[in-house]
């Protein structure tokens, strides 16, 4: 892996492109229910499927490396644990969202926090402003790597997703405050 294709690195982890050679991890991870249920996904079929998706998601950081999705490798085992994501959210006004998928043999390790803080930390040297991070109301895993973020829950929006949403915030700068407000208070 050539040093330009490192986008951050930890103690634990190296995140990076995706790449064709890691078709066989990610197509495990991303058949599996208990994974793409979370992303409102249908879970992948096939090796190909895989391959055509780490495809797309080169094409997309060719036209702005700044944002897209990146494999979290583990340094001990050098085996792709599971993807970070830094993105536009859909029908938005330029909000970011940071997100992340990780293998189900990788879960409870911290490593998504790990990757997320890392690639959070990176955007904000890049000149981010503030990142969100959406997640299913019920996705009490999701919501406990926001709090360990430093993430605040403002409440439940409707506003980027076709289902209620917890609405987490992180601001680059002390004091400041988010520039949007949620649909509904947070849950008790």
């Amino acid at each position: 892996m050539a040093e330009v294709d490192v986008i951050a690195t930890t103690a634990r982890i190296v995140v990076r492109p995706w790449v064709v050679a890691d078709a066989d991890r990610f197509f495990d991870m991303y058949r599996r229910h208990e994974v793409t249920d979370w992303l409102g996904a249908d879970p992948m079929v096939d090796r190909d499927e895989a391959v055509a998706m780490i495809s797309r998601i080169s094409d997309r950081l060719e036209i702005d490396p700044r944002y897209g999705s990146w494999a979290v490798i583990e340094r001990a085992s050098g085996l792709a644990v599971g993807s970070v994501l830094l993105k536009a959210l859909p029908e938005g006004g330029g909000e970011i969202e940071i997100a992340w998928q990780m293998h189900p043999d990788s879960w409870g390790r911290g490593l998504a926090t790990e990757a997320a803080d890392a690639v959070l930390a990176r955007g904000f040297k890049a000149g981010l402003n503030e990142v969100w991070a959406v997640t299913y109301v019920d996705n009490r895993r999701s919501a406990r790597v926001c709090e360990k973020l430093g993430m605040r829950l403002l409440g439940i929006t409707h506003r980027w997703y076709d289902h209620p949403s917890l609405m987490f915030w992180i601001g680059a700068h002390p004091g400041q405050r988010p520039s949007i407000e949620p649909d509904e208070p947070a849950p008790a």
